[in-house]
């Protein structure tokens, strides 16, 4: 081989390399927010490092092949069937390895914080996702969310459609745009959409989760240091997507107990 053809095969090494260490530098994850998000980070981290390597080394062996190509003129000699077999079952083993046995290690932790049962204390509320803005319903005094009906949904003066009938859907706190949460606490979110599919995302706090109209979905996650974060809608839902942004207030827990007590309901 050359003299050019081995600078040519160095610069493209280096390309490839800065290439991968470039795409898994973690500086470019925002801060977390969430005591989970810091399982979900790792697990980023792992595949972007896991996947760079196979990355690199794959075409390291690419390279080395094309070096050990036979000269023009030499017979074709099959390699052997051993060869053929570790060649072809091998980097489907590291494959399987990297994407599930490895995801399944590193992300545990944070998966099971996201999607197994709530603990008992959770503090829950609803989000409910409208063309084009959030509504956010907490319980009242009595700490039970009242009914809702479709038939009463008013833009202006009753945007979830509370059935003011029911004694419990007196008092549920309702706001628009805005989720004031505690800084600590395990929260459970429920959400549902009023129209078409929405994405409950805050980016902080490493949390998505689709809103399907005519079902429930949720999510659960619990903050860590208070401070101000946008919820946006990652689904597009219509021409007015891109002005769907909220904002999650975390508060301490004395000065969140302060705010939900200066509440009062919507129907009070």
């Amino acid at each position: 081989m050359g003299g050019a053809m081995r600078a040519g095969f160095a610069a493209l090494f280096a390309a490839v390399t800065g290439t991968a260490l470039v795409g898994f530098a973690a500086w470019r994850l925002p801060p977390v927010a969430s005591v989970h998000g810091h399982g979900v980070d790792a697990t980023i981290e792992y595949l972007l490092v896991a996947t760079g390597a196979v990355f690199v080394v794959g075409h390291a062996v690419l390279m080395a092949f094309v070096c050990r190509a036979r000269p023009a003129g030499e017979a074709y000699r099959a390699p052997s069937r051993t060869a053929e077999v570790w060649w072809a079952l091998g980097p489907v083993a590291v494959m399987v390895g990297i994407a599930e046995a490895g995801v399944l290690f590193v992300g545990a932790s944070a998966w099971a914080a996201m999607y197994t049962d709530a603990p008992a204390d959770a503090l829950v509320v609803e989000v409910v996702g409208k063309q084009f803005e959030w509504l956010v319903r907490y319980p009242g005094k009595d700490g039970k969310f009242g009914a809702v009906d479709p038939a009463k949904v008013h833009e202006t003066r009753n945007p979830l459609g509370l059935d003011k009938k029911d004694p419990a859907a007196k008092d549920d706190l309702v706001s628009r745009g805005t989720l004031v949460l505690p800084v600590g606490r395990p929260v459970l979110v429920r959400l549902r959409s009023l129209d078409t599919l929405h994405s409950f995302w805050v980016p902080a706090a490493r949390v998505k989760q689709d809103l399907v109209p005519g079902s429930w979905t949720q999510a659960q996650f619990t903050l860590e240091g208070a401070g101000e974060h946008e919820i946006a809608c990652a689904e597009v839902c219509g021409l007015g997507h891109y002005k769907m942004r909220g904002l999650l207030r975390a508060l301490p827990d004395a000065e969140y107990a302060r705010w939900l007590a200066a509440q009062t309901g919507w129907f009070e």
